[in-house]
């Protein structure tokens, strides 16, 4: 990823904008500090792939049981 000054970014948005859309994503800095990214759209969608994983991970643990044993058990089990 590039980072790029928000002067600098001000200055070249139509460059920065052919770079986007050659796949390239770019960090938009102010004071050293990443304030913003662009980027093509759908492709920064963190929540939406969080979300999926959250929900792969509910039902990976569908029908999964300890059958009797406690969780605290495996744990001191696992430190032996």
């Amino acid at each position: 990823m590039t980072e790029v000054a928000l002067f600098e970014a001000k200055n070249r948005l139509s460059e920065l904008i052919d770079r986007v859309q050659q796949g390239e994503v770019i960090a938009i800095t102010r004071r050293g500090k990443v304030v913003a990214q662009l980027g093509l759209p759908g492709t920064h969608d963190s929540s939406g792939r969080a979300q999926d994983a959250v929900a792969a991970l509910r039902a990976a643990r569908e029908g999964v049981s300890l059958r009797g044993l406690k969780v605290r058990d495996l744990i001191n089990e696992g430190r032996r």
